[in-house]
């Protein structure tokens, strides 16, 4: 009988473990989409889209599906799937990592301001610019929704709806990009102040590196801590250990 591993999903680590998984003989690995991005993209191995209707419906899940041991994969700020899948993981006795890339940390001529929440960026923002880049994310535009005196520069992958800043231009694109389309950016817009979240990963960084040469202040939130007692690793290669899976070996029980 084949293992069963549920990834939950949505970051490149989670199509990478999947794509290692679903090679790899005795696994059988599902990937659980939220289904906020229309074309996720290929993803190897079963997928199944939407939510579990919380811990306890996860927790169903994973007794309904027999499944062995779960990797949250998600982005490091979605909190409520992380903290769902603690509470329903811990109730049915599997093994769960959480995947979490490294963050990003300042370097010589960062101009960071770090904030705890999104709220906090929001109160931080006047003060250091009117001409906001802000790459949160779309569904994070309400907690900006009030600032009526600045003008955003909102990028996301797919269309935001209400409630939004009242003075926004929106850009629809997705990761990777490049340092030279950074600083293309922020010079076209007129951009001053840059707003991101710490989601840490190579895709999109470019961004504080253009930040820093422009000498402009970059608001940084920070990203939430993961459940208390769970196992934390920071790439593919180490959820694969977790698992009990090196480059080469078969799947084993996790005991």
């Amino acid at each position: 009988m084949s293992r069963h591993v549920l990834v939950l999903g949505g970051t490149t680590e989670a199509r990478q473990l999947a794509a290692e998984l679903a090679v790899r003989p005795g696994t059988r690995v599902t990937t659980s989409l939220a289904g906020r991005v229309t074309r996720p993209g290929a993803i190897a191995g079963d997928v199944r889209v939407g939510g579990f209707g919380g811990a306890e419906g996860l927790a169903d899940w994973l007794r309904v599906h027999d499944v062995a041991a779960v990797v949250d994969a998600t982005h490091p700020f979605a909190a409520t799937i992380t903290a769902n899948a603690a509470r329903a993981t811990a109730a049915t006795g599997r093994p769960l990592a959480v995947l979490r890339r490294p963050g990003w940390h300042p370097g010589p001529g960062d101009r960071w301001h770090p904030a705890g929440s999104l709220a906090d960026a929001a109160r931080l923002l006047p003060d250091l610019g009117r001409r906001v880049l802000l790459t949160t994310g779309r569904m994070d535009l309400a907690a900006f929704a009030h600032l009526d005196r600045l003008h955003f520069l909102v990028r996301s992958v797919e269309p935001a709806g209400p409630p939004v800043p009242p003075d926004m231009t929106q850009v629809l694109a997705r990761g990777p990009f490049t340092v030279a389309d950074e600083l293309a950016l922020l010079r076209e817009h007129r951009i001053d102040v840059l707003v991101t979240k710490d989601s840490g990963g190579a895709a999109t960084a470019a961004k504080l590196t253009a930040a820093r040469e422009l000498g402009l202040p970059v608001l940084v939130v920070r990203r939430p801590p993961p459940p208390d007692g769970v196992s934390v690793v920071p790439g593919v290669a180490e959820a694969l250990a977790w698992l009990g899976l090196g480059p080469d070996t078969a799947s084993e029980d996790l005991g």
